[in-house]
C-alpha cells in the first residue's frame, strides 16, 4: 500500500468499464472507493453527479481523507460516433463538463481520462502534451472538447491521454484476435497505423499513483499528462505478439493498409504518445507494450 492511500477516497464514473473495473480491483484492499456503473450514475445528469460528488466528499472529509474523482466514463464507439455524434458528445464532452463543475464547486480534483484521437496522427516523432490538436473523427472531437470543458471549468483537475486500451473485460482488440485466431486460419490487420498498446491494469495503477499524489496535496503542477504502455508498434504488430502469446505462428497475421480496410471513422496514422511529461511528473512510467501484453495473458 503506497503512504498516499491512507488519505484517499475515490468516485470513479465509468466504474463498469474496463478501466474501472481494474480501478476498483487494484483499491479493493486499500482504498475507499466508488464505482458506479454509468446506469447507477450518468454523468450527464447533474442531479445524480451533484449527489455523488457530495457524498463522496462527506464520505472522506468524515473520515480524515481526501476525495479524488477519476472519470473513466466515456463514449468509446469510434466508428458508432460517426453517425451517433450528439450522444457521444454528452457523454465525452457535456459529462466531463458537469463533472467538472460540480467537483468545483464542492472543493474535490478531479482526472479525466482522454486519449491520442484528439490529435491528426500526422507527427513523426511521439506528440507531447501541448501540441496541436487536430482530430479526425467524430469520437476525437468529443474527446477534445471534454478536455477543454475539464481545464476550462476552474476545477482542480488533471487530463491523463492514453491509447490503445485493452482488458480483460469489455470488447477490446486482444480479445478480438484472441476470438479470431480459433475462427480463421489467416486475417488481415493494418499495418500502417503506429500507437502504443495499454494494458488497462497498469494504467488504473498509474492513475491511481497520480490520485494518491493529488490527495496527498502534491499534484503535478502541469495539468496535461500522458500516461500509455511503453513504445510503439502496428495494430499489425500488436496482433502478431497476440497470436505469439496464445501461442499460435505470427505469420497467419498478414499486413495490410489502412484504404484495404476501411472504417466509417478515419484513425491517426501515428498516435504514438510521449510519456516525458508523466515522468517529469515524477510518476512511475507504465512497462514496455509487449512486457504488459506477456503480463496479461500471464494473468
Amino acid at each position: 500500500m503506497r503512504e498516499s492511500d491512507d488519505v484517499l477516497s475515490i468516485l470513479v464514473p465509468g466504474g463498469s468499464g474496463q478501466l474501472g473495473q481494474d480501478i476498483a480491483a487494484l483499491a479493493a484492499d486499500s482504498i475507499d472507493a466508488s464505482t458506479p456503473s454509468s446506469s447507477e450514475l450518468n454523468v450527464c445528469d447533474t442531479g445524480q453527479v451533484v449527489a455523488a460528488v457530495t457524498e463522496l466528499a462527506g464520505r472522506a472529509r468524515a473520515a480524515g481523507k481526501s476525495p479524488v474523482v477519476i472519470n473513466a466514463a466515456a463514449y468509446t464507439a469510434v466508428d458508432a460516433a460517426e453517425t451517433d455524434e450528439a450522444r457521444a458528445f454528452a457523454v465525452n464532452a457535456d459529462g466531463p463538463r458537469v463533472l467538472a463543475a460540480v467537483c468545483s464547486s464542492r472543493g474535490v480534483p478531479l482526472i479525466h481520462v482522454s486519449t491520442d484521437y484528439v490529435f491528426a496522427g500526422d507527427a513523426t516523432s511521439p506528440y507531447e502534451t501541448g501540441d496541436l490538436l487536430g482530430p479526425l473523427n467524430a469520437y476525437g472531437r468529443t474527446k477534445a472538447a471534454g478536455e477543454d470543458a475539464v481545464l476550462g471549468s476552474g476545477a482542480r483537475s488533471w487530463i491523463v491521454r492514453t491509447s490503445w486500451v485493452y482488458g480483460k473485460t469489455g470488447a477490446n482488440f486482444v480479445k478480438t484476435m484472441a476470438r479470431l485466431e480459433k475462427e480463421r486460419d489467416e486475417l488481415s490487420v493494418v499495418d500502417d497505423q503506429t500507437g502504443s498498446p495499454t494494458w488497462s491494469r497498469d494504467l488504473a495503477a498509474g492513475l491511481l499513483e497520480l490520485a494518491g499524489r493529488v490527495a496527498a496535496g502534491d499534484g503535478p503542477s502541469q495539468r496535461v499528462l500522458h500516461c500509455t504502455g511503453g513504445g510503439s508498434t502496428t495494430w499489425c504488430g500488436f496482433a502478431r505478439a497476440i497470436f505469439a502469446e496464445l501461442g499460435a505462428d505470427p505469420a497467419r497475421v498478414k499486413p495490410c493498409t489502412t484504404a484495404e480496410f476501411p472504417r466509417p471513422a478515419a484513425r491517426p496514422a501515428f498516435g504514438v504518445l510521449s510519456n516525458a511529461s508523466w515522468r517529469e511528473a515524477g510518476l512511475t512510467p507504465l512497462r514496455d507494450w509487449s512486457d504488459a501484453l506477456r503480463a496479461y495473458f500471464a494473468s
